[in-house]
């Protein structure tokens, strides 16, 4: 424990001859560090400069009496402080105690003073003192701790829902980078249509996985470079269900809401998407951003059976599809994000 004689003692009374007694009886017991005024204005300046460890306050002195500078003191001291205030009184009586001990008094010394008691009643103050701040830097150091911990959390749960993302498409996208530009260009559009950054959070993380679903998806249907046959269609569609089988029923809310994402991104604005049909705002608006961010990156990048579109030729197909395949608010939204040149660094 830290040496208690080295504590810093500020003394506040308006006599100078108790000034002077009780600097003689710290001085004999080893206090290494006692500062004093008998001005009770000073006080404020003197905690700033300072910063005491224990104030021994007289009752009562002219301009401000002992309880209005203890207001002050209070009023100065951080909540999470323990800064011990010991009342220098000749006034015993049981009003004046209470009175002090409700504004907020830690100890009192009668005047005139005991040397053994003056020494007792300050040591059992300032250890209490060493104790509470013990305990609070205790505190600040799990806090510190906690939020590390929760920071590497945070780095796991984004990596491990960068790594499903990659899984999902590693069949057909080896590379895993469409489902992180997926993410980026949803969280974009998201904060263009003014959402809550936490929420934009969400679906930038959420949106990699929207087509997880098409681990259970065949080879020969998945890989398929050509059109598919009606029934081999109706196979593909159902990644959607599978997706959404996989994640709606975890107990992670990112996994909840790709689980949403999964299952309505095929869903079209003029209602002849699949799995279910529905149309406009019956549409989660999760699945109506990335149903885009997933079409615009499709259409950009060079795929095997196809060639990459410009941005140009993809912006003019969307803007052909608003209102039909597309919501056309978030269609404005991402037009708007072209037109400033803020999906030019998708690939990065």
């Amino acid at each position: 424990m830290e040496d208690i004689k080295l504590a810093k003692l500020l003394i506040v009374d308006d006599q100078e001859y108790n000034v002077s007694l009780l600097e003689r009886i710290l001085a004999r017991a080893g206090f290494k560090q006692v500062f004093s005024t008998m001005d009770p204005l000073q006080v404020k300046q003197m905690l700033e400069e300072i910063d005491p460890d224990i104030v021994l306050l007289d009752m009562h002195m002219p301009g401000m009496d002992g309880l209005q500078v203890l207001s002050l003191i209070r009023e100065l001291t951080r909540p999470d402080v323990f800064l011990p205030v010991l009342m220098l009184t000749a006034d015993v009586t049981p009003e004046m105690k209470q009175q002090g001990l409700q504004a907020g008094v830690n100890d009192f010394l009668t005047k005139p003073y005991d040397r053994t008691e003056v020494i007792l009643r300050i040591n059992n103050l300032l250890r209490t003192r060493q104790l509470h701040n013990q305990i609070r830097q205790h505190k600040i150091t799990l806090e510190e701790r906690v939020l590390e911990r929760t920071e590497e959390l945070q780095k796991a749960k984004l990596e491990i829902l960068q790594l499903l993302g990659r899984a999902s498409e590693y069949r057909d996208d080896m590379t895993g980078r469409h489902t992180l530009r997926v993410g980026r260009l949803a969280g974009l559009i998201a904060s263009r249509l003014g959402l809550p950054e936490e929420h934009v959070d969400m679906i930038r993380m959420a949106a990699p996985l929207h087509d997880i679903g098409k681990i259970g998806i065949p080879d020969d249907i998945l890989l398929k470079p050509g059109r598919f046959e009606p029934h081999e269609f109706e196979r593909m569609k159902s990644h959607t269900m599978i997706g959404a089988s996989i994640l709606e029923e975890s107990s992670f809310t990112v996994l909840k809401l790709a689980g949403i994402i999964a299952r309505a991104h095929h869903e079209k604005w003029d209602g002849s998407g699949y799995p279910h049909g529905l149309r406009n705002e019956e549409i989660p608006i999760e699945a109506r951003i990335v149903a885009l961010a997933d079409f615009y990156d499709a259409l950009t990048h060079e795929r095997p059976y196809k060639r990459a579109w410009t941005a140009q030729e993809t912006m003019t197909e969307i803007e052909k599809q608003s209102g039909i395949h597309f919501d056309p608010r978030v269609v404005e939204a991402l037009l708007s994000l072209y037109a400033e040149g803020q999906l030019l660094g998708l690939d990065e």
